[in-house]
C-alpha cells in the first residue's frame, strides 16, 4: 500500500513538471523563424497563405470596409492583439508611435484585433491609435495560425514586404530594433 501511495505520487508530480512547463513555455514570447510554414487554414488552399490574405476585408471599428489589398506596394506590419491582452495594449503605443514615424516611408501599420468588436471601440474611444484597426475577431487566431502563428498566442505581428512576401514573423511584444530593421526594408 505504501508503495502504491508513493508511485501515485511520483506520477502526479511527474504530470504536474509536465504540465508547468507546458505552460511556461506556451506564455514566452518565441521568434518564430522567418522561413516556418505557413499553414493555408482560413485562407483556402488555393496559393499561399500571404496570397489569400492580401483578399480579406475587415470591418473597422467605425464600421467601415478594411481591404487588405489597399496596402499592396508597401510594406506592411499587421499586429494581432486584443483589449483583454496586457502585452498587446502595452505595445500598441509604440506601434502607434511607429506608424507616425513612418508612415510618409511607404510604410503602413494595420491592428487586426481579435476581439469583440465593443470592447475595441470602447478601448480606441480611451486610447485612439492612429493606424486602422480591423475587427478580425475569434476567426483571427485562425488567420494568425494559417501566418505562422504556432500557438495561437498574442500578441502576433507578421511584415509583408512591398511586393506582397510574408518575410517577418513575431510571436509576443515587438522591441524597437525590431521595428528599427523593419522599417529598413523594402
Amino acid at each position: 500500500m505504501k508503495r502504491r501511495n508513493m508511485l501515485y505520487g511520483a506520477a502526479a508530480a511527474v504530470a504536474g513538471l509536465a504540465g508547468a512547463s507546458v505552460a511556461w513555455w506556451k506564455f514566452q514570447p518565441h521568434q518564430l523563424a522567418p522561413s516556418a510554414p505557413a499553414d493555408t487554414g482560413l485562407l483556402g488552399a488555393a496559393g499561399s497563405a500571404s496570397d489569400a490574405f492580401w483578399r480579406l476585408n475587415f470591418d473597422t471599428p467605425d464600421g467601415k470596409n478594411l481591404s487588405m489589398s489597399s496596402f499592396r506596394g508597401k510594406v506592411l506590419l499587421v499586429n494581432f492583439w486584443a483589449t483583454w491582452c496586457p502585452p498587446c495594449v502595452e505595445e500598441l503605443p509604440l506601434l502607434d508611435y511607429f506608424f507616425q514615424e513612418n508612415k510618409d516611408k511607404n510604410l503602413q501599420v494595420v491592428g487586426l484585433a481579435v476581439d469583440q468588436p465593443s470592447a475595441v471601440r470602447t478601448w480606441l474611444q480611451t486610447k485612439p491609435l492612429n493606424f486602422p484597426v480591423g475587427m478580425a475577431g475569434l476567426a483571427g487566431t485562425e488567420l494568425s495560425k494559417s501566418l505562422g502563428n504556432l500557438s495561437g498566442g498574442l500578441p502576433f505581428s507578421v511584415v509583408f514586404s512591398a511586393a506582397g512576401e510574408l518575410i517577418h514573423r513575431k510571436m509576443g511584444k515587438v522591441l524597437p530594433e525590431e521595428l528599427a530593421q523593419w522599417a529598413a526594408l523594402k
